[in-house]
């Protein structure tokens, strides 16, 4: 029996309606989350690091991620998600574009492979200077339309429980990704 592989489209809102009925915000959002999802997890198979940065008020879904990404009980091998908080935590005082530029020149030494930012928080937050300078790298924008972003709703009571359920969806989507289940358009 040989199962084939399906859109990554059609896969993610089969994965939607297989959660409970809280997710089916998402479903709405598919046609501008598939996309930013897809560019990211080709670059995580080809061997990339995903460098997470937040705003101050999502420090805690940061530590969400960073506990849960690579959690032993996964049937799947480690995959290179840091926090440059962790790795950098001084990137507060890195404002000037030298300084940006040396904090790139450091991390692309350190990640040959290549490596992309992974943000979550508002567009006016100091971090954005950093995560705004390349469009490859994966936005989750809180309130903000931003070019290349998810756009999350800013002001809902369930602000915190739709970051999971995006983390829910978005962690599905890499083990379907390395196991073949869908099919991605590499470009």
């Amino acid at each position: 029996f040989v199962q084939l592989m399906q859109k990554l489209l059609d896969w993610t809102l089969d994965a939607i309606r297989m959660e409970d009925s809280s997710f089916s915000w998402i479903e709405e959002y598919r046609y501008d989350w598939v996309p930013l999802i897809e560019r990211a997890i080709v670059k995580i198979l080809n061997c990339q690091a995903v460098l997470i940065l937040t705003d101050d008020k999502r420090a805690w879904f940061e530590d969400y991620i960073m506990i849960n990404m690579n959690n032993p009980d996964f049937d799947r091998p480690f995959l290179p998600f840091y926090s440059l908080k962790k790795l950098f935590p001084h990137i507060p005082q890195v404002t000037s574009k030298e300084d940006l530029d040396f904090l790139d020149d450091m991390l692309t030494l350190t990640y040959p492979n290549g490596y992309f930012i992974w943000y979550i928080g508002k567009s006016d937050h100091f971090h954005t200077k950093f995560a705004f300078r390349c469009d490859g790298n994966l936005l989750w924008m809180i309130g903000d339309d931003v070019t290349n972003g998810f756009k999350i709703k800013d002001g809902i009571a369930s602000l915190d429980i739709r970051l999971i359920q995006l983390f829910k969806i978005f962690n599905k989507t890499i083990n379907a990704g390395l196991f073949n289940e869908v099919k991605l358009d590499v470009k």
